[in-house]
């Protein structure tokens, strides 16, 4: 299944599922603040999605969850159990847990299992499954072998291991735990690509993503140890870039399937290049920007003030 977050494009929640459906993705992750910003129900979501034939693949994010310290361990279970009310009007059965960044969390593998196989036990009485996904920036978990620890020995069935490229990859982290997952563990994968940055991985990431093939992480490497594991679930992309929220929807949604194609093309042989989607159309050019330093702008300054100063007959014929 082909999915894509809708964090990665422009305009309001309505425009999104739209444009994703029309690019021909099978699957949508519903970002909270896209539906914070909806001017209707979590259930017209779920109506508009059936419509358009997209199945709700996640609702994310669930933030600061593990290794709290009471009152807040016990709020945050309260919490959980309002994110479950929303996914079953949603209708999603899957959330996706961010590792903590708190400053109060603590540095308790123990304790982050009681509460990750609490939270599970709890998701379970709803059909609920929970994905725990290692943040590249996480306060003590940020590496995908310590998530996936966190979830072998919590031991739930409803509990699994959420693996994104761009917060393994940016890190560096050695990818052959990848491939000895069990499948049926890894609950959810999600996908980016990026520029090669020397910058805080916070900020890199929020502003400097893109669909793969547009950077230089190695995708190709991820995607192999992935095959490894024999993992068949949704390949989501999730993309946080201020270009992509400041372009056309459309373009941009397209644009996304067509690099997922092109990703995977790159692990296995197949009817994949026969899918590829027409190229985004343009219909001409709107807006042209230049950045020039002083020297190099003066000839164009001098050009652009010899054309301001003449007149044109909008009734002679133009060659």
């Amino acid at each position: 299944m082909r999915a894509i977050a809708t964090v990665c494009l422009s305009g309001d929640l309505r425009t999104k599922l739209e444009a994703i459906a029309r690019a021909g993705f099978d699957g949508v992750e519903i970002f909270e603040n896209d539906l914070l910003t909806f001017d209707g129900s979590p259930d017209e979501v779920r109506r508009l999605c059936e419509r358009l034939g997209l199945f709700i693949v996640a609702f994310q994010p669930f933030r600061d969850f593990e290794a709290m310290p009471e009152p807040q361990r016990s709020r945050n279970l309260q919490r959980a159990e309002r994110k479950f009310d929303l996914m079953e009007q949603l209708g999603t059965d899957f959330l996706l847990v961010c590792s903590n960044v708190s400053p109060q969390t603590i540095n308790d593998l123990d304790r982050a299992v009681a509460d990750l196989r609490e939270l599970a036990e709890r998701a379970a009485r709803r059909n609920i499954r929970v994905g725990f996904e290692a943040l590249a920036w996480g306060r003590y978990i940020s590496d995908y072998r310590d998530a996936w620890e966190v979830v072998r020995r919590a031991d739930h069935p409803n509990l699994g291991v959420v693996l994104d490229s761009f917060h393994i990859l940016s890190r560096g982290h050695d990818l052959s735990t990848i491939g000895k997952i069990p499948k049926e563990k890894i609950f959810f994968v999600q996908v980016a690509d990026a520029p090669l940055l020397k910058m805080d991985v916070l900020q890199w990431s929020r502003h400097f993503r893109c669909f793969p093939g547009q950077g230089r992480l190695p995708l190709k490497a991820f995607m192999t140890e992935l095959g490894k594991s024999g993992y068949d679930g949704p390949l989501s992309l999730e993309i946080f870039s201020d270009a992509f929220r400041a372009a056309p929807t459309d373009v941009t949604a397209l644009d996304g399937l067509r690099s997922l194609i092109w990703l995977e093309n790159l692990v296995e042989a197949g009817p994949w290049a026969n899918e590829l989607p027409p190229a985004p159309a343009y219909h001409g050019i709107h807006f042209i920007e230049f950045t020039l330093d002083e020297e190099s702008a003066a000839p164009w300054v001098s050009s652009s003030m010899r054309w301001a100063s003449v007149t044109w007959d909008a009734t002679a014929p133009r060659t």
